[in-house]
């Protein structure tokens, strides 16, 4: 079992950045693939990026890339989310979530194939 905490949220002005930090514990963190959702108010939860265990491979959505970067620390169990350029519609509770199972970078996509989530942080960008 695998439990996930978030932390990191804030509030930030418009282009700004801020740093989410996802840290895990039970289970083999190295061999898990991790994503980062978003839920706005009123708003269905949304992808915004996944790595894929194997191989390193990175997945974007199109509202955030080139602003957004995903990264692991296996070490420190922790993987992160980088958020450059912040504008007022990346506002939300970001959520961290993660998957033992094999799925592509893709598939990654659909928080359905995630078996573990954080319970978030809130995320405020001020225009």
């Amino acid at each position: 079992q695998v439990q996930l905490v978030e932390s990191g949220g804030g509030l930030v002005q418009a282009g700004g950045s801020l740093r989410l930090s996802c840290a895990a514990s039970g289970g083999t963190f190295s061999r898990y693939s991790v994503g980062w959702f978003r839920q706005a108010p009123g708003k269905e939860r949304e992808f915004v990026s996944a790595a894929v265990w194997f191989g390193g491979t990175t997945v974007y959505a199109d509202s955030v890339k080139g602003r957004f970067t995903i990264s692991r620390d296996n070490a420190k169990n922790t993987v992160y989310l980088q958020m450059n350029s912040l504008k007022p519609e990346d506002t939300a509770v970001y959520y961290c979530a993660a998957s033992d199972a094999y799925w592509s970078a893709r598939s990654l996509s659909d928080g359905h194939r995630y078996d573990y989530w954080g319970q978030g942080t809130q995320v405020t960008v001020s225009s």
